[in-house]
């Protein structure tokens, strides 16, 4: 049995910091069960090491601080870093795969290349980065015609989602996509901290905040996760649980706008307590809120609604495909009408612990059937093996 190359790019990297892709390619990696798969990680780096962990050979990019191009110039490297890899070691059946559809231009030319050496393109078309507030109408423009030329070169497109995949399907008919569905991985598993911890109970003592007495999000402070629409509904519910925000918002010049339209620090309730990076912690906050709001609008399967689902007993979730393919009957769902979700948490507020527990069993069944790493990983292994010889 030959052994079969995959070469994954668009992460920032292993060992994973935190990110969605990179704690992805770490699971990928860590938790592999075919001997006979060997991945190589493009890692973004301050120098051109190579250097090996969880049995994968990490390369690393050295790249340049050149602003919104930076993604785009990282990709491109690396990809030539593997073309050149390949050559030199003869590798046959190989995969390169591709998180997120930024090099599409350059693509076409990359393409023939790997065609010649006959390695398979897949790409996973990620959620749609085009949509996002934060890029202005020119970037928007190249992440839509870069994810076309993606769709068009690649051999297969794995989407993290249905709804993904139906969009793909719909969006690009011509090019008679090959896609496949296989969605983005979670754990069910308890945080390993005590209800007594020292420093679990010091962050509930410096924010302020009790344990079962607040409804949390977590998240990146941006528009389109829909933070107006949660604050202002949330200012207007009668609860008298607080409203923790586990984000990122130094120097965010929508933190300052929403701030001045919301007057949000009038209400003592909303409470910005900033980032946890410690998992274990992160965990435990998300097990002890009374429910957990998500607004996110645009993108895949999101790897905090998972963990939500996975941690929390109660969660709203806003009312779109992406999040009720996921959640399905284990959340309740708002929607951005005015006096919805202020009448929801007025209505959730005081429900029967039965039936947050209930809420509770169908979430956490909906991750262990359809969304464990051990089924992502066994997904991923089936089709890393099954596309030799085609096209």
């Amino acid at each position: 049995m030959s052994m079969q190359h995959v070469y994954i790019i668009g992460s920032k990297g292993i060992p994973a910091k935190y990110g969605g892709f990179e704690t992805f390619v770490e699971n990928l990696t860590s938790k592999k069960v075919n001997k006979n798969i060997k991945y190589h990680v493009a890692c973004m780096g301050k120098d051109n090491n190579i250097f090996e962990h969880n049995d994968a050979v990490c390369f690393n990019i050295n790249v340049p601080n050149i602003g919104p191009a930076k993604a785009v110039y990282y990709d491109v490297m690396a990809l030539k870093q593997c073309i050149k890899d390949i050559k030199e070691n003869n590798v046959e059946n190989g995969i390169v795969y591709i998180l997120a559809c930024r090099i599409g231009p350059f693509i076409g030319h990359y393409k023939k290349k790997l065609k010649k050496l006959g390695i398979k393109l897949y790409v996973n078309p990620d959620g749609h980065e085009w949509k996002r507030a934060k890029w202005n109408w020119l970037i928007k423009k190249y992440w839509k015609f870069s994810e076309k030329l993606m769709v068009k070169h690649a051999d297969l497109l794995i989407c993290d989602s249905v709804n993904i995949e139906k969009y793909i399907k719909e969006d690009y008919k011509k090019y008679n996509p090959n896609t496949t569905f296989i969605a983005y991985g979670s754990d069910v598993t308890k945080s390993t901290l005590k209800d007594d911890d020292e420093q679990l109970l010091n962050w509930y003592k410096e924010k302020n905040v009790k344990p079962k007495e607040y409804y949390l999000v977590v998240g990146r402070f941006v528009p389109e996760n829909n933070y107006e629409t949660m604050i202002t509904e949330y200012m207007k519910s009668k609860t008298t649980k607080d409203f923790v925000l586990i984000t990122n918002v130094e120097q965010n010049k929508f933190y300052e706008a929403l701030k001045e339209k919301t007057r949000f620090e009038q209400d003592k309730r909303i409470k910005f307590v900033g980032t946890v990076y410690d998992q274990e912690l992160l965990k435990k906050i998300r097990e002890n809120a009374y429910g957990y709001i998500h607004g996110h609008e645009v993108g895949g399967t999101n790897p905090s609604l998972l963990e939500a689902l996975a941690s929390t007993k109660l969660n709203l979730l806003l009312d779109v495909g992406f999040n009720k393919e996921v959640g399905q009957d284990g959340a309740v769902y708002w929607n951005k009408e005015e006096g919805n979700l202020s009448n929801l948490i007025n209505e959730l507020d005081n429900i029967l612990e039965e039936k947050r527990e209930n809420y509770s069993n169908k979430a956490k069944k909906r991750i262990q059937d359809e969304y464990s790493w051990k089924k992502i990983i066994e997904d991923y292994e089936k089709i890393f093996k099954v596309m030799k010889g085609k096209k």
